[in-house]
């Protein structure tokens, strides 16, 4: 598996690829994920990725989705016994 973000591969980027955060602000920190915010592409580092990641998977599913909850109830009431 190839590792991009850690050594020959960011000697090229402009100060080894540290700078700061776009997101948290945190300075000479590795700022190697390009992610669109706001409409402007900026360097986040790697822990603001994952943030935006987990975010963007455990988003709840769109209620237009979601079943109509005015069906009927799949089983019917129990029956009391005749005394």
């Amino acid at each position: 598996m190839s590792k991009n973000h850690r050594g020959s591969g960011i000697r090229s980027l402009p100060n080894h690829g540290r700078g700061t955060c776009a997101i948290c602000g945190k300075t000479d920190i590795k700022v190697l994920y390009e992610k669109e915010i706001n409409g402007q592409n900026v360097n986040i580092c790697k822990f603001c990725n994952a943030h935006l990641k987990n975010e963007a998977r455990n988003a709840p599913a769109p209620a237009a989705e979601a079943p109509a909850a005015e069906e009927a109830p799949a089983e019917a009431p129990a029956e009391t016994p005749a005394e």
